[in-house]
């Protein structure tokens, strides 16, 4: 089983919001006091941190699937719903994430580096958030909004201070093994690394990192052997060095054409520019030539013999042996000030700059399109209010259906659907094609609203509404007035005689 993954696609949804809750305070002496129905909490998100302690991304190998928890729905008593924990991921330094079509979307580079893969969805407002002057006691609530959900290949790009590449047992593990802790797997058959091995090697004052880069053959950059996968993890080193092996006994093969290849390789290998330490080309960066194996007498004098041509090419050599350690030490130490003069020389990291995008004076809130053919046909309405706010509503309540029609035509839809050529009954859809909310369009009535009443009023709750005293005194007076004028009436038919028996007569 494999035991280091650089490449990945994560499924990440975040936690859906919480409904809020309708409710109706109840005290002693008042039994309608309002509403005090509170929010659903918000849903947690799912966040990719930068963790110096992982190293690889094994773990979203075997589970792509992550989810953040969910808010929990809003209660009465104006309590509101628990937001959900945001869904930490841990992932290498040097990280980069991608959508599926291959646009790099973050860069994660520095210890505590964060992306947000997959927003949690808001919470619903109660009716205690929804009440108002005019709507006194709403019946309603609205739903939580959905988590985002995502699509993304996570990348490892090895974050080392040196690169060592060569052709398959060249001795690029052996080299690692010598001059750091590392302990790479080291066998007499090709192709024993299959994964990038990093060690730290320590130089007098200066430590840098190095990486052992497996799988260069010819066609490497082509997809062939293991190269394609793994020359991603030489675009951010400092320095690139040529192991070339003076003692392999295939044909065809010596260190002047082994050289000659791999460049050829770096040159054909196009990296992504889109992140940092991309931008330079891989033939333009620092490089050494190690002659190594030179314990063999053959393979000392194929290093000697060579030498020449490689410095007649302005590369610095160094011959070493990874078994009797000679010439280690002047490598180690040229390694480090080459790493020390790339440090100096690179600009020193600013936080990324905050990007505003404002929406435009003149850009629309939604879009209004008729679709289909000449008889069958429907109108499709797209925009980010609209969509939201059909899907915070419960359809099953009848009074939030009003309030998504009193909204939806406040922000102009119904004006839209008129100029569209809607009329009563037509298909209308709101969202996106794959999970539209589709209903039959009967426009708002504009006149007669006193036939329907106010929408979240209650005539019960205006019997809780104290009256001052100038009213208590105005109407007793009133009342008052009212008895003495029916006694006066009454004395006045009395004496008229309206009150005789017609069989006394």
């Amino acid at each position: 089983m494999a035991s280091f993954v650089d490449r990945v696609v994560l499924h990440a949804v975040g936690g859906n919001g919480g409904n809020g809750c309708a409710s109706i305070r109840r005290e002693k002496f008042k039994p309608l006091a309002g509403p005090d129905g509170g929010d659903g909490g918000d849903g947690g998100s799912v966040r990719l941190v930068v963790d110096s302690n992982t190293t690889t991304l094994l773990e979203y190998h075997h589970s792509p699937h992550r989810r953040a928890t969910s808010g929990t729905q809003g209660m009465g008593d104006d309590r509101d719903g628990a937001k959900g924990g945001d869904l930490i991921l841990k992932v290498p330094d040097g990280t980069v994430v991608k959508d599926l079509d291959g646009n790099v979307l973050a860069d994660l580079v520095g210890e505590g580096a964060e992306y947000v893969a997959a927003a949690g969805g808001k919470g619903g407002l109660g009716n205690r958030a929804l009440s108002s002057p005019k709507r006194k006691a709403p019946g309603f609530a609205l739903l939580g909004e959905e988590g985002e959900t995502a699509d993304l290949e996570l990348e490892v790009k090895t974050i080392a201070d040196v690169a060592l590449v060569g052709f398959p047992s060249a001795g690029k593990s052996s080299l690692i093994a010598a001059i750091s802790a590392a302990r790479p797997k080291i066998a007499d058959y090709p192709f024993t690394t299959l994964v990038p091995n990093l060690g730290v090697v320590q130089a007098g004052d200066s430590r840098f990192t190095v990486a052992d880069v497996p799988g260069l053959i010819p066609g490497a950059s082509e997809g062939k052997g293991l190269g394609l996968e793994f020359l991603r993890h030489i675009e951010r080193t400092a320095m690139i060095v040529h192991v070339l092996d003076c003692a392999t006994l295939e044909p065809g093969r010596d260190p002047l054409s082994d050289l000659d290849v791999i460049e050829a390789e770096l040159s054909a290998y196009s990296g992504d520019l889109g992140i940092a330490g991309g931008r330079v080309p891989l033939e333009e960066r620092p490089r050494l030539v190690v002659l190594n194996k030179i314990d063999v007498p053959d393979a000392r004098e194929l290093a000697e013999f060579v030498r020449p041509d490689l410095e007649a090419r302005g590369l610095r050599v160094f011959e070493i042996s990874t078994a009797s350690h000679e010439g280690l030490r002047e490598l180690k130490f040229a390694l480090a000030e080459i790493v020390e003069k790339a440090r100096a020389a690179a600009p020193a990291p600013e936080p990324a700059p905050i990007v505003l995008r404002p929406r435009a004076v003149n850009e629309s809130k939604f879009t209004v399109r008729r679709l289909g053919g000449e008889t069958d046909y429907w109108f499709e309405v797209r925009g980010e209010k609209p969509e939201r706010w059909v899907w915070q509503t419960d359809f099953n309540n009848d009074e939030a259906v009003g309030f998504l029609a009193d909204r939806l035509a406040k922000l102009g839809v119904e004006d839209g659907l008129f100029k569209a050529g809607a009329v009563a009954g037509d298909e209308v859809r709101i969202g996106d094609p794959r999970n539209a909310v589709v209903f039959d369009w009967e426009p708002t009535l504009q006149t007669g609203p006193e036939l329907l009443g106010g929408r979240g009023t209650d005539l019960r709750l205006d019997q809780n509404e104290r009256p001052t005293r100038g009213e208590k005194r105005r109407e007793h007076h009133e009342r008052m007035d009212a008895k003495a004028a029916a006694r006066q009436e009454l004395w006045t038919e009395r004496e008229s005689g309206h009150w005789t028996d017609p069989d006394d007569a």
